[in-house]
């Protein structure tokens, strides 16, 4: 599984792999070096990002003001940006399908 993460002293960042409109949410592995989530927010008018730091922030306990996506706002692929997480905890999510 190739997922890289690059960390700091504050936290760390890493790709993910919207899918909007999905039945089921949840972390769904790695793709292509992104985690993929799928969400049942659809991609209209930031709907989907903003559910896609709810579902980190709560995913890695944090508040949701820590997540930020750095860039792809408007893309299914993202870099997102987690204030005081530690990589481990990321790559803890992309094990869970």
């Amino acid at each position: 599984m190739d997922f890289p993460i690059q960390s700091d002293e504050s936290g760390v960042s890493f790709a993910v792999r919207v899918i909007p409109r999905a039945q089921k949410e949840g972390f769904n592995g790695v793709r292509e070096g992104a985690l993929l989530v799928r969400l049942a927010a659809p991609p209209v008018e930031g709907r989907a990002n903003a559910a896609l730091q709810a579902l980190l922030a709560a995913a890695l306990g944090v508040r949701r003001s820590q997540v930020s996506l750095r860039t792809g706002e408007k893309s299914r692929t993202k870099i997102v940006r987690v204030e005081g997480v530690r990589p481990e905890a990321v790559r803890a999510l992309a094990r869970e399908t």
